[in-house]
């Protein structure tokens, strides 16, 4: 397995427009995904989480090959060289030292690596799932996003950094403000009347969290299990650098004239043999879609037995409103994913999770527009969130002006 040293592990690389951009749209169909979720389980009464999580997560499997796709019809690339590039990648990351030339695909470390994603992602996304029909939407978003300070914690610890003060007040601010927003949230006196005079009413029946506590501390426990995988992917999952940001580097270092390579010293080889170093976000896709084959090959087998024991008695969507709510999950859940798993190879854990936090803000704004109107804010709410988008600009700050 490839290794890195710790600063260069920790270094945040901007990465250019593109990935602010998607940035920006993995913020957003996060919010779309959480707003979906909630109306499928709530308001058309489709409480079927592991089964949700088992369709959501099994969707993953589509989108490496629309990138191959998307990359076939605006490249001169050729499948077989894009293929050949990526197999090379990934053995070189797996197995280092290879060369191009008859290189040998390290199966078994790659189906290691798949099953250990797919059970690092699999546990908080699906007590996510399960959280969010028993507390808000909001509560559960702010609980979430408290990956960001385990993940940074993580990364301190398996890094081996030294404590920032700048770094521990963010954290410190970005806590104190996902308790304000939700326990300021808990004592709203307008919980559970959201639907009277909402944007929702004449459709949906409100929704009143049924076990706001134990939603509560399920999430926790996701978003604890969730910074350690962020951690871990960069670290194991990863490839050493980004294309885009090797691109950008004013410095490289100068292998010796026999560690040569053909592939490796060209920016990308010709079309005929292999395209490397990997296009934008190639090698992260390619995880996400076997993530999402790896679900859908094993994760189906609990559902008979939760079926069998009553945890969650299966039943198919009642109507096409409900398939198309979850479509919308499904396919919201495929660019927060994908663009998750690339953002975590150019940015790494820390600014990737404390980015997520501005979800919670989305996911407010959302609220008052889709949900209760004004009746869903608080003191509590507005000032935990102005405190956490504080945090998140301290972090950032902190991070990439170290970079520049």
């Amino acid at each position: 397995m490839h290794t890195r040293n710790s600063a260069a592990l920790a270094t945040p690389h901007v990465g250019g427009r593109l990935a602010v951009g998607l940035f920006i749209f993995t913020l957003l169909a996060f919010v779309a995904e959480s707003q979906l979720t909630q109306y499928v389980q709530t308001n058309l009464g489709y409480r079927q989480p592991f089964f949700l999580f088992y369709l959501v997560h099994s969707s993953f499997a589509i989108i490496f090959p629309l990138h191959l796709l998307y990359l076939l019809a605006t490249t001169n690339y050729t499948a077989v060289s894009l293929l050949k590039g990526l197999a090379f990648a990934i053995s070189n990351h797996l197995e280092p030292g290879q060369k191009s030339r008859g290189f040998q695909f390290p199966r078994a470390k790659f189906i290691r690596l798949v099953l250990g994603l797919t059970v690092g992602i699999t546990c908080p996304a699906l007590l996510w799932f399960l959280a969010i029909s028993l507390a808000s939407v909001s509560d559960v978003t702010a609980i979430w996003n408290t990956n960001a300070f385990f993940a940074y914690l993580l990364s301190v610890k398996l890094f081996k950094l030294q404590w920032e003060p700048r770094r521990l007040l963010a954290v410190v601010l970005a806590t104190l403000g996902t308790i304000a927003v939700v326990y300021g949230s808990s004592i709203s006196p307008a919980d559970g009347q959201m639907g009277a005079d909402g944007v929702l009413s004449s459709t949906s029946i409100p929704f009143k969290p049924t076990a706001p506590l134990v939603g509560n501390l399920l999430t926790l426990v996701a978003s604890f299990g969730y910074g350690l995988y962020q951690v871990l992917y960069k670290i194991y999952a990863a490839l050493p650098s980004d294309p885009e940001v090797t691109s950008e580097l004013l410095y490289e270092q100068i292998p010796e004239e026999d560690e040569l390579d053909p592939v490796t010293t060209n920016a990308v080889s010709t079309a005929s043999d292999m395209v490397y170093p990997l296009p934008f976000g190639f090698h992260p896709n390619i995880l996400t879609s076997m993530l999402g084959l790896s679900t859908c090959l094993l994760l189906w087998i609990p559902i008979p037995f939760l079926h069998w024991s009553g945890a969650e008695i299966f039943k198919l969507p009642p109507n096409i409103a409900t398939v198309f709510a979850i479509s919308g999950i499904a396919l919201s859940g495929v660019v927060f994913n994908a663009g998750f798993m690339v953002l975590l190879g150019v940015w790494g854990p820390i600014i990737v999770s404390v980015g997520n936090l501005l979800t919670i803000v989305l996911v407010l704004i959302s609220d008052v527009i889709f949900g209760g109107g004004t009746e869903v804010l608080t003191v509590w709410s507005l000032l935990g969130s102005g405190v956490i988008v504080l945090a998140f600009g301290v972090l950032a700050y902190d991070m990439f002006t170290k970079r520049l």
